[in-house]
């Protein structure tokens, strides 16, 4: 039976250059979720698609905990969680060309001006998750904030390694254009809008 420390694994663990096919006991398509709460989207996806890993980084620790004691539960030996610095780890950890997909669902806007250097997208972080996908590899971005967006969309449009791609994907989890993450559901029943992209490796 599984255990939360399957799931979770200490980052120190991994050491400065992630080997993915190390940290999941085998070699498959694998796609990272960052800030993936309690894990509602990455359980869905591993139950739905054995035949590929799923990392999830979660930075608060009682989500973080909670998603892996869920994984564990139902026994999913194709999911990983970290609770680290997301935008540390894939400009400095991820090797190229190793994601399949990166799914980025309501990332803190930090809505401060005075803020957003606090915030994950940047032109650094773009490049290095650009760079992190396999050809054909996909980075779905939701959020609510709509100067967020702009900000993140002008980043990846001008990307030259990412070209537009259609955010609804039944293969990557988003279908009817939902991704069923808590902060959708949530800001749905608030009736706040909700903004969707998407791009491909080129």
């Amino acid at each position: 039976m599984l255990t939360l420390t399957d799931i979770a694994v200490a980052t120190e663990a991994i050491g400065d250059r992630a080997d993915l096919a190390a940290l999941f006991g085998r070699a498959a398509p694998t796609e990272l979720e960052i800030g993936c709460g309690k894990g509602g989207f990455l359980l869905r996806q591993a139950r739905a698609h054995p035949e590929r890993n799923y990392l999830g980084i979660e930075w608060a620790n009682k989500f973080h905990r909670f998603a892996a004691d869920r994984m564990a539960r139902w026994g999913l030996t194709n999911v990983r969680l970290l609770r680290t610095d997301a935008r540390h780890f894939v400009i400095h950890r991820l090797p190229v060309g190793c994601l399949a997909a990166l799914h980025v669902y309501h990332p803190d806007p930090w809505p401060k001006k005075r803020h957003h250097k606090r915030r994950l997208f940047n032109a650094a972080f773009v490049d290095a998750a650009a760079r992190a996908l396999a050809q054909g590899g996909r980075l779905a971005v939701q959020t609510d904030h709509a100067g967020y967006f702009e900000v993140i969309v002008n980043l990846a449009s001008a990307h030259p390694m990412l070209a537009p791609a259609p955010f609804v994907d039944d293969e990557f989890g988003t279908a009817n254009e939902r991704t069923e993450t808590n902060y959708e559901i949530k800001y749905e029943r608030e009736g706040r809008p909700i903004f969707r992209a998407a791009w491909r490796r080129r």
